[in-house]
């Protein structure tokens, strides 16, 4: 019979992408480049992968049907185009190269979604001073104005985390985000992330320590009520499963309500 432990180390593994997708999405992303430079060419400053697919947080379609790759393309922009301008670009791009997928804008980016992956392509430009920073649209501003990023800046916080931490720190993230998909998406992916990343632990060895701690500290503050209860039936729910397996040896109980909370894959 598993344990706590091994069950969620089996779960967090099953939350990865399989060699058949990382395959398949980096052929789509090698096509997407290919593309972009033939149609773009010396228009462009670079163009580059980043966000959950990039920090090994990304859950499966099969799990998450919104899980997309997030991809900049850096314009020079010499005429000092506005954000929507390089966003309708973008949109013509992908209209006249992949003429059989769904095509849309969200937020400060251009959907392209393929049979197998999303990819949401977000226009930017260079800043006066660089230090791995972009510009990209501003959605509070109707896309008219730019506002300051720094795509790869939770990477290095996740990267830094996951090697402090027994390398359990991504495994932790893809768990908590298979909890969320499954509540409705009580956080943004961005925020779990951000707030794993930022977490400080003590005393955890094992996975469940970490599963254990997370959720404890799972934040309320500023959520509203249907959601703050999603989130304390969680902590209720995962304090009882400690307790019953390790205070009162009620152990197939405790495991039982663990596969209802975080099911197989």
């Amino acid at each position: 019979m598993d344990t706590i432990n091994t069950y969620l180390v089996a779960v967090a593994r099953s939350l990865r992408l399989t060699d058949d997708e990382l395959a398949r999405i980096r052929t789509s992303i090698g096509n997407l480049q290919a593309k972009l430079d033939n149609c773009f060419g010396d228009d462009l400053i670079k163009h580059f992968q980043f966000g959950s697919s990039t920090r090994d947080t990304i859950l499966p379609r099969r799990v998450d049907d919104e899980s997309d790759i997030d991809y900049m393309v850096v314009f020079k922009n010499d005429d000092d185009y506005k954000p929507q301008t390089l966003l309708n670009q973008l949109r013509r791009f992908v209209e006249s190269k992949y003429t059989r997928s769904e095509i849309y804008q969200s937020h400060p980016t251009i959907v392209l979604e393929l049979s197998h992956i999303k990819f949401e392509l977000v226009p930017a430009v260079m800043p006066y001073v660089y230090n791995d920073c972009y510009h990209i649209p501003a959605p509070s501003s109707g896309f008219m104005d730019w506002i300051l990023t720094e795509p790869m800046k939770l990477k290095s916080l996740i990267d830094d985390a996951n090697a402090r931490y027994n390398w359990q720190i991504k495994r932790l993230i893809r768990l908590l985000k298979y909890w969320n998909v499954m509540n409705g998406k009580v956080y943004s992916s961005y925020q779990i992330e951000q707030y794993i990343g930022q977490l400080v632990f003590f005393n955890c060895s094992m996975l469940e320590d970490y599963f254990y701690h997370a959720v404890k500290w799972l934040p309320e503050d500023g959520l509203p009520q249907y959601k703050k209860d999603k989130v304390q039936r969680l902590k209720g729910k995962v304090e009882e499963i400690r307790k019953d397996y390790y205070d009162n040896g009620y152990k197939y109980l405790a495991m039982r309500d663990l596969e209802k909370l975080l099911p197989r894959v």
